[in-house]
């Protein structure tokens, strides 16, 4: 006599199954939100990171270029490469977004090479033949579209960070945020003072244009 092997029995449990079915309604219900937003906010951080980098890159040619024709500017000189190894060092990842202090760190180190870097564009003034140096007008372009791109970089992660930290606080997200996404917390507003909204200038009236 053959007798039936009895079944398998589900490997799942009875609360798995019930979230496996709400899944589909709870994503309708704007789950997803806050992680979502939370990466887009991390993703404009990072290229407001790339873009104070790409203008860190620059900053060697630009001193050798200018040390060239001043290096009686010793001191300004010095000035911009001690606040430019300042900027470097100063990092801050995604995951410390949260930090007040690595905010305000990172704001502060970029700040002094901004007044660094004006004070040394100050100086080419001084010096006509390194303003119609060709190597310099093209570091001068690119630097222009640099400091162009830090603006625009800033004012999205400012934005992406506003609407991340309303998320937090809005009906319904707030319910996923007390009790799915417990370590969600607010972003940093990327802030500086009111001397510093504005790009150090490197226009010496040489029609160069900016570069994109």
């Amino acid at each position: 006599m053959i007798r039936a092997l009895p079944l398998p029995r589900p490997t799942f449990s009875v609360p798995a199954l019930l979230l496996a079915l709400l899944m589909p309604l709870l994503a309708g219900c704007g789950i997803n939100t806050i992680p979502t937003e939370e990466e887009q906010a991390k993703a404009a951080w990072s290229e407001v990171q790339n873009q104070y980098q790409r203008r860190a890159d620059l900053i060697p040619n630009l001193v050798e270029t200018v040390k060239g024709y001043a290096q009686q500017e010793r001191e300004v000189l010095e000035g911009v490469i001690n606040a430019r190894a300042r900027a470097t060092q100063v990092q801050v990842s995604p995951e410390m977004l949260q930090d007040p202090a690595a905010i305000k760190a990172f704001q502060d180190s970029q700040a002094n090479l901004s007044g660094a870097l004006s004070r040394l564009l100050a100086v080419v003034e001084n010096y006509p033949d390194l303003k119609s140096n060709q190597n310099f007008l093209a570091l001068q372009a690119q630097l222009e579209g640099t400091e162009n791109r830090i603006a625009v970089a800033r004012r999205d992660y400012i934005e992406a960070a506003r609407v991340y930290n309303t998320t937090l606080r809005t009906f319904p997200n707030i319910i996923w945020a007390k009790i799915w996404y417990t370590d969600a917390k607010p972003f940093q507003a990327f802030t500086t003072t009111e001397e510093n909204q504005t790009p150090p200038s490197v226009n010496f009236g040489t029609g160069a244009k900016p570069a994109n």
